[in-house]
């Protein structure tokens, strides 16, 4: 079995992509890591297909926009993406995010002590 290198998080969010006149759509991002995510989506990606991908993680935000993904596999439905290529300034709101990941179930633990 294989192990993973970076902490995934179940999430639910938002999400479109986009490649040179291949495909095009929206999904649910799922299982997003530093380095990658799953995507659920009606639309079929092939493996190896390159892809742009935003990501609307919170509200109101500006969706963290990854300049090149490429997509490592496909089931039924969904199918996952490997983070290659994204700006140091998206670079530094993906690491945000995943730092406010981290840190939700010490928040929700702290919140729950204070109210009992």
């Amino acid at each position: 079995m294989e192990q993973r290198k970076d902490t995934r998080f179940p999430v639910e969010f938002r999400s479109s992509f986009s490649s040179a006149n291949v495909v095009a759509g929206d999904g649910t991002l799922n299982d997003l890591s530093v380095r990658g995510c799953r995507v659920f989506s009606l639309i079929e990606v092939r493996p190896g297909t390159t892809l742009k991908l935003r990501i609307h993680a919170f509200g109101a935000e500006p969706p963290i926009h990854i300049s090149q993904s490429v997509v490592r596999w496909c089931r039924a439905g969904s199918f996952g993406c490997e983070f290659v290529n994204l700006s140091p300034d998206e670079w530094a709101r993906l690491h945000h995010v995943i730092r406010e990941l981290e840190q939700h179930p010490f928040q929700r633990h702290h919140e729950d002590t204070e109210v009992a």
